[in-house]
């Protein structure tokens, strides 16, 4: 018959394998774990670029209207877009319908660029502006995404009645509005 402190031996060398074996089996899931928190990382980044290049430009905070009502300088809304997505808010800026004592200021920074341009050109006599020519106009690469944002700009500027749409995806200011001052 085995003595007590011999089974108390197995035991202490069984328990002690059981440890060694738990300890192996954890660095491995910590190992595992620290491969999938970066790869997580990694996608969580890649989404969030990838909302920050398919967002349209017109949330709020995105900048801010010069104090004599015309839109800032491309560089300027450029700069204050560049925030982290964090801080911008998720929802889309209100564009109120036009009324005659409405002022352009109303506008987020980005929806004034595209009425102050149309404004310039109805000024000049010149025709309506596609959303294509209004991306070359304020500086921006004329590719689909820049594009289809302005175009989904306009297309609200237009359902507000601050743009006219004469011809499909051809804009221009709306008839009545007028100079910075939205009024007429």
């Amino acid at each position: 018959m085995p003595s007590v402190v011999g089974l108390l031996e197995q035991r202490e060398v069984a328990a002690r394998r059981r440890v060694d074996e738990l300890r192996e089996e954890a660095d491995r899931i910590q190992a595992e774990l620290a491969v999938a928190e970066r790869e997580w990382r990694e996608w969580t980044i890649a989404r969030s670029r990838v909302g920050e290049v398919l967002a349209p430009a017109d949330e709020p905070g995105q900048g801010h209207a010069q104090a004599d009502g015309t839109a800032p300088a491309m560089g300027q809304a450029e700069e204050t877009s560049s925030a982290p997505t964090a801080a911008k808010s998720k929802s889309k800026s209100q564009v109120p319908v036009w009324r005659e004592e409405l002022a352009w200021s109303v506008l987020s920074v980005d929806y004034q660029r595209v009425v102050h341009a149309l404004a310039d050109r109805a000024r000049l006599h010149q025709g309506p502006l596609t959303c294509q020519e209004m991306a070359v106009l304020f500086g921006l690469d004329a590719v689909p995404a820049r594009v289809e944002a302005l175009r989904s700009k306009a297309k609200r500027l237009v359902a507000r009645g601050w743009l006219a749409e004469p011809a499909p995806g051809r804009f221009t200011l709306a008839a009545g509005v007028t100079g910075p001052g939205g009024g007429s």
